[in-house]
C-alpha cells in the first residue's frame, strides 16, 4: 500500500507528512506486531482503545524524519487502504482535527521512501517526547515475529494448508483437544504436543471467559468459511472453520504446528467464531 507522492497530512506543526503507507487500528483489525490484543495494541502506542479504532498514517517530514500520525478518522483510512489494494491512486490528507497524535518512527517496516527528502531517519531527540517506534527484529523469535508468522500464515493459508497431509498429525488424547495434534519434526513430540494442548485448552477458555478484546478475530475466507486468528500469551492460532489449525509457540522459534480437525476441533472453531470480533 502506499499514497501518492504528492499525498501530506499536517502533524501539527509547521511540518507536513508525506504519506507512505496506512494501516488500521481497531479491535477488529491492528498490526500484529503491536500485541495479542487490541487493548494492548493500542497501549503500545500509548492510545486508549477507543471501541471506534483509529488510522495509522506512515510517512516521512520534510527533512525525512519517520512519523507515524495517529488519526481518529478511521473510514477516511480505510477507503483509501482499499483504494491502494485496488492498484488505485487515492489522496489520503486527514483533516488536522482528525489528528490524535504525532508518534516518531514507524512501527512497521516501510519498503518506500518519499521523494526529494532526505533518507528515512528517526527525528532528532529534540521532537521526540518518546522513543521511536520500530520494527521487530526479523533475526530473533519472540512474540512480535510468531505473531507476524500467523499473519503470513493467514495471507498465505492455500500454500501452507497444501504442504500438510495426514502424516503430519499425531492422535492426542486430550479431552479438550482436537484428536490430532502436532508431531515435532525434529524429535520427540512431547514439547510441542504439550504446548498445543496448552493453546487449544486457552482457547477454550475463551469461549466461556470472553478475553481482551481483539485476542478473537474473524475474517472473510472461501466459501461460507471464515478465517480465524486467536492470540494469547506466548502463542498464536490461525485456523480455517472448515479445515484444521496452525499453531505458532514462543518456546518453538521458527515452527508451524498443525493442528488436525479431529471431533473437537471443528466445534471450538464454531464457538470461537461466534464470539470473535469481526470487520465492520
Amino acid at each position: 500500500m502506499a499514497g501518492t507522492d504528492d499525498d501530506a497530512v499536517a502533524t501539527g506543526d509547521d511540518d507536513a507528512l508525506y504519506v507512505l503507507t496506512a494501516v488500521l487500528l481497531t479491535p477488529a483489525k491492528f498490526p500484529s506486531v503491536l500485541g495479542d490484543d487490541y487493548p494492548e495494541a493500542c497501549a503500545a502506542l500509548d492510545l486508549a482503545p477507543l471501541a471506534d479504532g483509529y488510522g495509522l498514517v506512515l510517512g516521512q517530514d520534510g527533512d525525512g524524519a519517520r512519523w507515524t500520525v495517529v488519526v481518529d478518522d478511521v473510514s477516511l483510512v480505510a477507503v483509501a487502504i482499499a483504494s491502494w489494494d485496488c492498484g488505485m491512486e487515492h489522496e489520503l490528507s486527514p483533516d488536522e482535527r482528525s489528528v490524535v497524535s504525532a508518534l516518531p518512527g514507524w512501527p512497521l517496516a516501510v519498503a518506500v521512501a518519499a521523494p526529494g527528502v532526505p533518507a528515512p531517519h528517526d527525528p532528532g531527540p529534540e521532537l521526540m517526547e518518546r522513543p521511536p517506534l520500530s520494527p521487530p527484529d526479523t533475526t530473533t523469535w519472540g512474540p512480535a515475529q510468531r505473531r507476524l508468522g500467523a499473519d503470513e500464515i493467514a495471507l498465505q493459508w492455500a500454500t501452507w494448508r497444501e504442504q500438510i497431509d495426514n502424516a503430519d498429525f499425531v492422535r492426542s488424547d486430550d479431552k479438550v483437544q482436537a484428536e490430532d495434534a502436532p508431531q515435532d519434526d525434529t524429535g520427540s513430540g512431547d514439547e510441542p504436543l504439550s504446548g498445543v494442548r496448552r493453546v487449544l485448552a486457552e482457547a477454550q477458555s475463551y469461549v466461556d471467559t470472553p478475553p481482551p478484546l481483539g485476542r478473537v478475530r474473524s475474517s472473510f475466507a472461501t466459501g461460507d468459511a471464515r478465517t480465524l486468528r486467536a492470540d494469547g500469551p506466548g502463542w498464536s492460532m490461525v485456523a480455517r472453520t472448515d479445515d484444521i489449525a496452525f499453531v505458532l509457540l514462543d518456546e518453538e522459534p521458527g515452527e508451524v504446528l498443525p493442528v488436525g480437525r479431529g471431533p473437537a476441533l471443528p466445534g471450538l472453531l464454531e464457538a470461537l467464531d461466534k464470539m470473535a470480533v469481526r470487520p465492520s
